[in-house]
């Protein structure tokens, strides 16, 4: 298959693109490069898949709507997988422009390519940011999720409605993923584990907001990808038993569907970091700080959706998944 993946140099880009080539796939690969995190980071991601010849690379702006155009007209893609956004929860409240640019603009653009320019299905990434101010665990992708607490995660919302409007009108099919908190090899600098990490090595003292009683349902990347790519391999399908009068938000009578991918097991924040300490065989220092703005206390996926339509359910434990990374943290910076 020919399969477009947006944010290809991103952390779930890069690993999902590594995942489709290696099973035969043709990937094209399209990034902007951007600097929000350090891009050696990016660019040592892409300098990988371009040693394979099934790799296309295109640097464009999804935001640019006559490049992404010209993509889909020149590459014809069987299958999007769409990944690019601006990412993070606190940054959206120093530069909110950013998100409308990216995960609006820039989706909207998506949306409209794949309108003139035909795929067998459209996969796109939401967040578990949407579910807000939500406190019914785990996170059902049944539920309401109406009451976002950050322009991040509105966006993230805004998308998912966007997307069904499209699959609406124009019969596109289409699956919406929102994830739960990925981290592992050649993760973003900008996550927690990534941070916690090099402070510690360097001695600083680690931030730690909400009094250390955040609780996340940390989920590892290659976990992530597993789910992305099944779900992109079973092509949305409309619901025949969906009631308007009892509207469900996962499905609907077009081709549409919602899912989680989460671990369905929240770890305690404190926990997170003693299994850091462990691996680095080094202590934190800590500076206990209030919940920030934007953020939420606790998050736990029901994946309930994804077990009955595309018979998978992420596993890999904390413990292997925090291993593995700060085995890499020291590889890739020669710790």
């Amino acid at each position: 298959m020919k399969i477009l993946v947006t944010g290809a140099a991103g952390f779930i880009g890069f690993n999902t693109s590594q995942y489709l080539l290696n099973r035969g796939d043709t990937v094209i690969g399209i990034d902007n490069l951007n600097d929000y995190y350090d891009p050696s980071l990016k660019e040592a991601r892409l300098s990988i898949l371009v040693n394979n010849d099934n790799f296309h690379f295109h640097k464009i702006d999804i935001i640019d709507k006559n490049a992404v155009d010209s993509i889909f007209i020149s590459e014809t893609p069987d299958y999007v997988i769409h990944l690019a956004a601006q990412a993070g929860v606190r940054y959206s409240l120093e530069n909110p422009y950013a998100y409308i640019d990216s995960n609006i603009t820039g989706f909207m653009n998506i949306l409209e390519a794949c309108r003139y320019h035909p795929v067998k299905h459209l996969v796109f990434a939401s967040s578990s940011s949407v579910y807000g101010s939500n406190t019914q665990m785990p996170f059902s992708v049944n539920d309401n999720v109406d009451h976002p607490l950050s322009l991040y995660a509105a966006t993230k919302k805004s998308n998912e409605l966007m997307a069904h409007t499209y699959s609406h009108l124009y019969n596109i099919p289409v699956s919406g993923l929102r994830f739960f908190t990925v981290y592992g090899p050649w993760g973003r600098p900008d996550m927690a584990l990534f941070i916690f990490t090099r402070k510690i090595l360097n001695g600083e003292i680690i931030d730690v907001f909400n009094n250390g009683q955040h609780k996340r349902d940390f989920t590892y990347i290659d976990d992530i990808v597993e789910g992305v790519v099944r779900v992109s391999d079973n092509i949305a399908t409309s619901n025949p038993d969906w009631n308007s009068y009892s509207p469900d938000p996962a499905t609907s009578k077009a081709p549409y569907r919602l899912y989680n991918i989460g671990n369905n097991t929240p770890v305690e924040l404190m926990y997170f970091i003693e299994l850091i300490e462990k691996n680095l065989d080094k202590k934190s220092d800590k500076n206990y700080l209030p919940l920030q703005p934007g953020d939420v206390p606790e998050t736990y996926a029901n994946v309930d959706a994804l077990i009955d339509y595309v018979d998978y359910s992420p596993s890999t434990s904390i413990e292997i998944g925090i291993e593995n990374f700060v085995e890499w943290y020291k590889d890739y910076y020669k710790v």
